[in-house]
């Protein structure tokens, strides 16, 4: 796993503590849009928070700007996805000559290499690679929530009551979130549960979820699958009937619309993994993002 630096962002280690602010917000940088939102919906009116990759934006494609370096050496507090996500994070924080807290989220998940979960962590590689999109299972974004609201805390202990309190609010919306996210996918049979995206975003969310996901790229939109791949993906498709393919926010379309013509397969819609939208969009928050998701992809399966 990829940190910005053991020693100052792998939570749990005592962290520097910050002056109470009484009337100024604890400055946050957030490595893309959903950790920020994580992080706005348990620091509220405490927090300013900024997102180097923002709503809409391709993580994987992700290059530091000035202007982020900048943002980062002043923040009070960076926080992370981990499991290799960022792998630019640390040399970011070093050139921004970051010392101060640092949280990944991830901490304590799971995590899945190769469709199957692992406990632990590691530096991601090119195979076996840990899978880093472990929000998509709602479970751990409830851990993603404790790990943020304990470093917001450490970082600004005048208003840990806030962080607490919010964070429980927030961590309960997700319990009700993950059920209502399996109910949805009962009335389709288990068979049915088959559906092609863009890249290998979505494993914790079929882990989860119990829904079988194909993609022509890896866990990164930067791969360019082979002609064999592809055509080994379009006979499978063809061979096991899959219902629908899906187009992702901050992918290319114009592979996913290859294979669409070449099987026959209806395009079933758009979905968000790797970034949320802007405030007036379908996937404005963590929340908004995973009921989206599953209400269209729900739709497409019956």
């Amino acid at each position: 796993m990829m940190e910005i630096s053991r020693r100052a962002l792998i939570a749990g280690l005592p962290l520097v503590p910050i002056a109470a602010r009484a009337a100024t917000s604890l400055r946050v940088v957030a490595s893309f849009s959903i950790i920020a939102d994580m992080v706005a919906q348990i620091g509220g009116p405490h927090v300013a928070v900024a997102s180097l990759v923002g709503p809409g934006e391709d993580m994987h494609a992700y290059q530091p700007r000035p202007s982020d370096a900048q943002a980062v050496a002043t923040a009070d507090l960076m926080v992370i996805n981990g499991l290799g996500l960022e792998p630019w994070a640390e040399r970011l924080a070093t050139a921004a000559g970051y010392r101060k807290p640092g949280v990944v989220a991830s901490r304590g998940v799971k995590a899945l290499v190769g469709g199957h979960r692992h406990h632990g962590g590691g530096q991601a590689h090119d195979h076996g690679a840990f899978d880093p999109h472990a929000w998509q299972d709602v479970a751990n974004a409830r851990l993603y929530a404790a790990n943020i609201r304990d470093g917001l805390v450490a970082a600004d202990p005048a208003r840990a009551a806030a962080y607490k309190e919010a964070a429980a609010a927030y961590i309960a919306r997700l319990y009700v979130l993950d059920l209502d996210i399996k109910a949805a996918f009962l009335p389709i049979p288990r068979a049915q549960r088959l559906i092609v995206t863009s890249h290998e975003a979505f494993n914790y969310y079929g882990d989860a979820y119990a829904v079988d996901f194909l993609a022509p790229r890896g866990l990164s939109t930067d791969h360019e699958p082979s002609a064999k791949e592809i055509a080994a993906l379009v006979g499978q498709i063809r061979a096991e009937r899959v219902r629908a393919l899906f187009l992702e926010n901050t992918a290319a379309p114009g592979l996913l619309r290859q294979i669409a013509r070449e099987t026959g397969v209806a395009i079933g819609g758009t979905l968000y993994g790797d970034a949320l939208t802007g405030p007036n969009g379908p996937a404005s928050s963590y929340e908004a993002m995973m009921r989206h998701n599953t209400a269209t992809l729900v739709a497409a399966l019956r």
